[in-house]
């Protein structure tokens, strides 16, 4: 029996997860903590710098005289090295093998130092939650104990680990090399906040709507492969509505010279956006069938669900209408490789 792609709008709610999925609210959180590191970053800068190099546990004395929250602290050195919870959680689970002495022996300018662990490994996983970094914990200031400087060596001091094996796990971790150099620290923290508020500024931009488009595009990408050209904010060649300027749909999906737009909305709370897309939907299907391609769209949300005149429009001119759940995108998928190869 042929798959059922154009949904009607009682056929959509029945596929629809309504509220925000866990996916979403992932990709929010995280980039709404990068405001709150990007205000505390000189006060981190300074901390480092008058910490003294030839003596790498005065980082613990200034942040206490500083009252500098350790999770947070810590949590500016898991972006600045790109070591977050998941390598964490596997240097924890298999600690012993790191560290059988229970000791990080490191240099600095030739000077070996040796720190001696007293909370790692830890029981259960090194969670961002458990750590106090996820985003409802770092607004909540923790204190440095045991725990937070055993966490805090690893990303201050790892790349510099005398055994091999230790230093190549952590090669990321090098700003400790840096504490006391005030110009070098600025120039290195600063361009990587850069950096990181660039790669989380769309999602932040417009929030968990945002990041709904960016959640699916990476979906696609990852199911689909290499073979397809998938474009946020994307075209579709021929496609205008008004013989002059390219349609932009939310994703484009190109394979062997064959389109699908696709246009998402997720809306817990109704606002003006599916009223909008309602209104484009008739031309924007005209338009796209006349290219020989195709019109998709992901409709979600309760907000969505309560403008039942628009999204019954949606449905009407569109040649694929799933919900947003993984195996919605499957069906997706299944269409976009039916209809274009």
């Amino acid at each position: 029996m042929p798959t059922n792609y154009k949904r009607s709008k009682e056929e959509l709610e029945t596929k629809a997860c309504k509220w925000w999925p866990t996916s979403l609210v992932e990709i929010e959180s995280e980039s709404s903590i990068i405001p709150a590191l990007l205000r505390t970053q000189d006060q981190f800068i300074s901390i480092l710098t008058l910490a003294d190099s030839n003596n790498p546990d005065t980082v613990f004395d200034v942040m206490q005289a500083a009252n500098f929250p350790a999770n947070l602290f810590f949590k500016h050195l898991m972006v600045l090295t790109d070591f977050g919870s998941e390598p964490l959680q596997r240097v924890n689970r298999d600690f012993s093998t790191y560290f059988p002495d229970g000791k990080l022996v490191y240099a600095i300018d030739g000077n070996e130092f040796s720190y001696t662990f007293s909370e790692l490994p830890s029981r259960g996983s090194l969670t961002n939650k458990k750590m106090g970094t996820d985003v409802a914990g770092i607004f909540e200031a923790k204190p440095l104990s045991s725990f937070y400087k055993d966490l805090i060596m690893l990303l201050l001091f790892g790349s510099n680990a005398v055994d091999d094996q230790i230093s190549n796990i952590f090669s990321k971790c090098i700003v400790g090399n840096m504490m006391g150099q005030t110009d070098e620290l600025k120039e290195f923290i600063k361009q990587r906040y850069i950096l990181v508020s660039r790669i989380t500024g769309g999602a932040q931009a417009n929030g968990l709507g945002n990041s709904a488009q960016i959640y699916a595009e990476e979906y696609l990408k990852q199911k689909l492969g290499a073979a397809y050209t998938i474009k946020s904010n994307g075209h579709i060649p021929g496609v205008s509505h008004n013989n002059r300027t390219e349609t932009t749909f939310d994703l484009s999906v190109g394979h062997n010279g064959k389109y699908v737009g696709v246009e998402i909305s997720f809306q817990v709370t109704t606002n003006s956006t599916i009223e909008r897309k309602a209104g484009q939907a008739q031309a924007r299907k005209a338009a796209v069938e006349r290219s020989g391609n195709y019109i998709a769209y992901i409709i979600d949300g309760a907000g969505n669900f309560q403008r039942e005149s628009a999204l019954t429009t949606i449905c009407q001119y569109s040649h694929c209408t799933v919900a947003y759940t993984d195996a919605e995108f499957d069906v997706l998928i299944d269409f976009i490789r039916e209809k274009i190869g």
